[in-house]
């Protein structure tokens, strides 16, 4: 009798910075070859789940901790981390936190090198593992200049080269563009059905039901609620709760009450007719990390009061090299940016983030204070907010991410998503008149992304919302202008019908037509503009 790869007994840990479990009481048994789903809102324990499943817990996240994890047979209290890194390999959520090579192909075979096999063999694995992949080109270029893209296939090239028999993805499309996710997800598919035992934590889960998943599980508070059929996942799960087709959710939405319209909908933050000057101006704005490698190639483009605007584009394609340079971060190499009228070049990061504050995409690049209220207290009190109205704005900012309750947690004890929302909190708080976020949705539940966005959208302060993501769906929901990058250039700007009907320049710039979109073409001359699922159910049926 063949021995299950993973094996989990009555398990339960609790974090030794929280009085109350992370999860409880987890029982899961998972054959060799099977791919399974681990669908939950963020913060219920999927993340904590596979600190389990990995060794990370209990000895690099200390606790209390209850049960017992087989992996092929071997329990692994008994394993060091080294040799359960052998058994199961993990690609993180945050791709920042796995990488420490400078060059890609020392990335690669950092693994290899530390269980000292032959120089031979390691070249061999780490060709192998870029072939694979289709990153070969990315061999010898320095991954500290690589796109969070690009990083995640790093990650998943270093751990596939070590050969583990089961395979940890911890939201592993949270980086990827649209069409390098589908590649991502077809990898999983055939890894899974060549016999690698797939646990895939992910709250994309529309698109990992389209490889069918051979099992799914849902997670709630700590616990397992669903154990089943993929296809009998919706039957147990609020929509809110996961991300389902739009069509399904449309289906679900039309028997509950209307939501709530917004006080400013996309699209309904008019530009007055005579505009004052561009809160924002590129004008020819050129700038590379390598000279043989343009990262950003002749931009020309305005920001103004009232625009709510999703950058677009493929892994690597300029879309955060573009909006460092906003805030000051880059500084053109030709060209020039203006910030209300005044170069970059003459003015401080800190001077600039008056006006524009930033979110970056990875929340370890942000968050260094030992408990929540203090990174949210940290940027209002540098800019000289007084400390009444430094209390109210760090308040606003904890309801609107929905943060309430964890004040006195550690950031960096939390899980991605999150750690994702302090980081977004954080910037709300010091109230600059831009928001400006680079991956807003990544690791966060649909019901998080939905009431945080919209909270966004209405508030006063904001004269423009800027954020670049890979999720195509919440370009569609809530800008009302789409740019799109591709290798450093501004390919289109329009609005989100003029940018997203054409479905050849789509795939063009590695773009996938999501359900959500194809549902908002169809009733585009019923509705006139672009909606969330929930809208349109009530808007059409």
């Amino acid at each position: 009798m063949d021995i299950e790869p993973v094996i989990i007994e009555n398990l339960s840990f609790r974090y030794r910075s929280r009085a109350e479990p992370a999860i409880q009481n987890i029982n899961l048994r998972v054959s060799a070859g099977q791919l399974v789903l681990i669908a939950g809102a963020s913060g219920c324990g999927k993340t904590t789940l596979a600190r389990c499943i990995n060794g990370l817990i209990p000895r690099s996240y200390k606790g209390e901790v209850q049960g017992r994890i087989l992996l092929q047979g071997q329990d692994t209290a008994a394993l060091s981390l080294a040799r359960i890194s052998q058994l199961v390999g993990t690609v993180l959520q945050d791709p920042e936190r796995q990488i420490l090579g400078t060059r890609v192909a020392n990335e690669v075979a950092f693994g290899l090198e530390n269980l000292g096999l032959p120089r031979q063999e390691i070249l061999q694995r780490v060709e192998q593992a870029l072939d694979y992949l289709g990153i070969s080109h990315l061999r010898d270029r320095e991954t500290f200049n690589l796109s969070g893209g690009e990083k995640q296939k790093i990650a998943l090239a270093g751990v596939l080269a070590m050969q583990p028999r089961i395979l940890l993805l911890d939201e592993p499309l949270a980086s990827l563009d649209p069409a390098s996710a589908q590649e991502a997800l077809a990898l999983a598919r055939r890894l899974a059905d060549e016999g690698m035992t797939i646990l895939m934590i992910e709250h994309r889960v529309e698109d990992v039901l389209s490889i069918q998943p051979d099992r799914a599980l849902f997670m709630n508070k700590g616990q397992i609620e669903y154990d089943g059929p993929a296809e009998g996942l919706e039957k147990h799960v609020d929509y809110r709760q996961v991300k389902l087709p739009a069509r399904l959710i449309m289906k679900m939405a039309s028997r509950q009450p209307p939501p709530p319209r917004l006080e400013v909908l996309p699209g309904g933050k008019a530009k007055p007719e005579n505009a004052a000057a561009p809160l924002v101006k590129f004008e020819d704005a050129s700038f590379w990390y390598e000279p043989e490698r343009p990262a950003l190639e002749g931009v020309t483009l305005e920001i103004q009061r009232g625009d709510i605007i999703a950058v677009l584009g493929p892994n690597g394609a300029g879309k955060t090299t573009l909006v460092k340079h906003a805030i000051g971060l880059l500084k053109p190499k030709r060209g020039r940016v203006l910030v209300e009228g005044r170069d970059t070049r003459d003015l401080s990061v800190a001077q600039i983030a008056h006006t524009l504050g930033y979110v970056f995409q990875s929340p370890s690049h942000m968050l260094f204070a030992p408990t929540v209220y203090d990174e949210l207290a940290f940027g209002p009190t540098n800019l000289g907010q007084k400390p009444q109205e430094m209390e109210q704005a760090t308040r606003e900012a904890i309801q609107i991410v929905n943060l309430e309750g964890l004040e006195k947690y550690p950031p960096l004890a939390m899980s991605f998503g999150q750690q994702k929302r302090v980081s977004i909190a954080a910037v709300l708080a010091m109230r600059s008149r831009i928001l400006a976020m680079d991956e807003p949705t990544a690791g966060q539940d649909y019901q998080n992304y939905i009431s945080f966005m919209e909270a966004i959208l209405q508030m006063p302060g904001f004269e423009a919302i800027l954020f670049i993501t890979h999720d195509v769906d919440l370009a569609v929901a809530y800008s009302n202008r789409v740019l799109l990058v591709n290798q450093g250039r501004l390919v289109c700007d329009g609005s989100p019908y003029e940018v997203l009907k054409d479905q050849e320049r789509l795939t063009s710039n590695r773009l996938v037509p999501t359900s959500l979109l194809r549902a908002n073409l169809d009733f585009y001359p019923r509705t006139g503009r672009f909606m969330k699922a929930e809208e349109l159910a009530h808007a059409v049926l």
